[in-house]
């Protein structure tokens, strides 16, 4: 792996952290959660259940990690992840999950980059369709996801609670393909 240039977005898929890859996804994370209510936590847990998170899912087949970088230090990433190979019918099918770009990276490219690879890995790992839901309070995210031509499909109104409030959910797909198209 080569370190991009100074300034230059890059994203891969990562398969093992090398040097500080684990303390910098973390250190995203929590710019994330504390930022906006990040992508799943509303307030960073303690830094070895974090690391436990990242290093765990590592793990776990048919999941793949796409980190983005910013002067070759990760700045967000985004988990694809594929049905249990036991589920045939749902074999073409992937779900988007647990995106996010530190609030420090933002604005340059890099969430679309992000979403571009995982969509990527998807198709060549034969996926079709990509899903994703999100809380509807994180609305620039619902609206970067249907800017790259997510279909919303359904809203679910007890998605999630968030400081003691329940909050709707808004669920979403995109034909990787133009035969997934129905």
């Amino acid at each position: 792996m080569s370190v991009p240039e100074m300034g230059t977005p890059s994203v891969e898929v990562v398969t093992e952290f090398r040097g500080t890859d684990l303390g910098d996804l973390c250190d995203a994370a929590i710019a994330a959660i504390e930022g906006d209510g990040g992508f799943g936590w509303l307030k960073a847990p303690p830094r070895h259940i974090m690391e436990a998170h990242w290093k765990g899912l590592l793990l776990v087949p048919d999941r793949y990690l796409c980190i983005a970088r910013l002067d070759g230090t990760i700045a967000g990433s985004a988990l694809l992840v594929r049905p249990p190979r036991q589920n045939e019918a749902q074999a073409a099918t992937a779900h988007l999950s647990g995106a996010f770009i530190a609030p420090w990276a933002r604005h340059r490219g890099l969430g679309r980059m992000l979403v571009t690879l995982a969509e990527a890995t998807a198709r060549e790992h034969g996926g079709l369709v990509l899903n994703l839901d999100l809380r509807a309070t994180q609305k620039t995210a619902i609206r970067f996801f249907e800017a790259l031509g997510y279909r919303r499909w359904g809203i679910h109104p007890a998605y999630a609670r968030v400081e003691g409030r329940v909050v709707a959910g808004h669920f979403f797909w995109k034909p990787l393909t133009p035969e997934a198209e129905p």
